[in-house]
């Protein structure tokens, strides 16, 4: 049976690339142009899985994902880490120096950014996908415009590669996390990373006594992003990833946070993506 997977963007994205390296079954792709059409596509049974990009280890975290997975309810199942290669891909024929705009997604232009620092005289012109970009000037025949996409747009759409890696930084990874509506995937022996969120106010000290609390049931924090809450000035979200060598210690600092905070609740429990 075919799992059908919510990626975003198009055939030839990063989500696509996930997709096909994650899941080893045959799949069907919804391909979604926004983070908010993936979710509505998971949330309807659509779909049964979805791909989503949370963090980039040069542009940092996309961090209403964050807030589109604790509002929607929805849960991690899994995480993978992808080594992006941005590419500057163009029509045959056309050279460097014909190029007046790049097209692309903000984050992968903003990756690339010390790459057109060399030619100022492009115009960089944000677009909801790197793929759909990388179509777009094969299907229009648009030329003097240039997408920053993967290799795998470049071949799907008869493209030529003008410069290849312009990423500023070549150590550049992308976190994607797998997404379910429910979170009942693995056995807990097979765990051994959790995303949570929580709630504390402003008084002073609490995070510390947090972060505390997760050192001695020997958890290791690997991720913490803060978040305001809009409703009420002055406290904050809490979405912590922690790792772990055994889930009877994730449980017990599970159980111990949910007395010490507000609005306590588990994102995922999942298997660390991390291959170093």
């Amino acid at each position: 049976m075919e799992t059908k997977i919510a990626i975003q963007g198009i055939r030839g994205s990063f989500h696509h690339q996930v997709a096909n390296e994650y899941f080893s079954e045959s799949l069907e792709l919804d391909e979604c142009m926004s983070f908010d059409a993936l979710v509505k596509s998971l949330v309807g049974n659509k779909t049964q899985k979805a791909v989503m990009a949370l963090e980039n280890s040069i542009a940092g975290s996309i961090i209403p994902n964050y807030a589109l997975i604790d509002r929607n309810n929805l849960h991690i199942i899994g995480e993978y880490y992808l080594d992006i290669h941005m590419n500057l891909m163009v029509l045959p024929g056309q050279k460097i120096e014909d190029i007046i705009e790049v097209h692309s997604h903000p984050i992968a232009l903003l990756q690339c950014g010390e790459f057109f620092k060399n030619y100022p005289n492009i115009k960089l012109v944000e677009s909801v996908d790197t793929a759909e970009t990388a179509q777009r000037i094969q299907e229009n025949q648009l030329k003097n415009i240039a997408a920053v996409a993967s290799p795998i747009a470049a071949q799907l759409f008869g493209l030529d590669i003008l410069a290849s890696g312009i990423h500023t930084i070549k150590s550049n990874k992308t976190r994607f996390v797998i997404l379910k509506t429910e979170n009942k995937v693995l056995p807990k022996e097979e765990i051994n990373k959790a995303s949570i969120k929580f709630e504390l106010d402003d008084t002073p000290g609490s995070l510390a006594t947090i972060l505390n609390v997760m050192n001695n049931c020997k958890l290791n924090l690997t991720k913490i992003q803060s978040m305001p809450i809009i409703e009420t000035p002055f406290q904050y979200s809490f979405f912590v990833d922690v790792v772990f060598e055994k889930y009877k210690h994730y449980e017990k600092a599970k159980n111990i946070l949910q007395l010490m905070t507000t609005h306590f609740k588990v994102l995922g429990e999942y298997k660390n993506g991390r291959k170093d």
